[in-house]
């Protein structure tokens, strides 16, 4: 056999499975399936947490009865839900508020001393726009009586304030008139809203489509 020929054959041998570049080459094919396999994996994993069973209001306590469990995959998002496997966390409330059907997220708990909103029923006699519902805010707007057996030019008392509940409520007669409206008040603004009801001031409220509070 010439030299060329030697050489020629030499670069055609079928490489040995000693040979480091195959075994390299096939620890790396290995590694990358591996590697896929993992993330359909983690990417296919459901994770069973707490979610409303109906609309739980701000102050509400959370207990078995008004969350449910649901199996959803969340990822990286895990961290921020309250787990089934974890349990229901004792003595928190919502501080906010938490929507029917909604997961339950962690930042939407705390300690009844972490509430800087609390509940105001304000009684209606007009009626409210359809979009005034839980969850979203309205203008409170008062007059206080006057000298006159009238009353002042009304002022608006609360910008923004969230909705907590809206409940059909009843005059002397037993007719569905008026609205029993629960509206989230801070502990600054609490004195003025009580005081005005107190003074038995003339209350009303504006749909706020923005959302914005003072």
């Amino acid at each position: 056999m010439s030299p060329e020929n030697a050489v020629t054959g030499q670069r055609l041998k079928r490489p040995s499975w000693k040979d480091p570049r195959l075994l390299v080459g096939v620890l790396l094919v290995l590694s990358s399936v591996v590697g896929v396999i993992s993330l359909v994996g983690s990417a296919d994993r459901t994770t069973e947490v707490y979610a409303a069973r109906d609309s739980i209001s701000v102050g509400e306590k959370l207990t078995p009865e008004n969350v449910v469990r649901a199996k959803v995959r969340l990822g990286d998002s895990e961290r921020h839900y309250i787990t089934a496997e974890s349990g229901l966390p004792e003595g928190v409330v919502a501080v906010q508020r938490i929507g029917k059907d909604q997961l339950v997220p962690k930042e939407s708990l705390g300690e009844v001393d972490a509430l800087d909103r609390k509940p105001v029923a304000l009684t209606i006699e007009e009626t409210l726009p359809a979009q005034a519902v839980a969850g979203t805010r309205v203008d409170v707007w008062v007059a206080l009586p006057d000298a006159r057996n009238g009353f002042s030019e009304p002022k608006l008392l609360l910008p923004g304030a969230e909705i907590a509940q809206v409940t059909a409520g009843s005059t002397a007669l037993g007719s569905s008139r008026n609205t029993v409206l629960m509206v989230l008040v801070t502990d600054s603004q609490m004195p003025a809203i009580l005081g005005a009801q107190a003074n038995e001031a003339k209350i009303a409220v504006v749909w706020n489509p923005g959302g914005g509070a003072s």
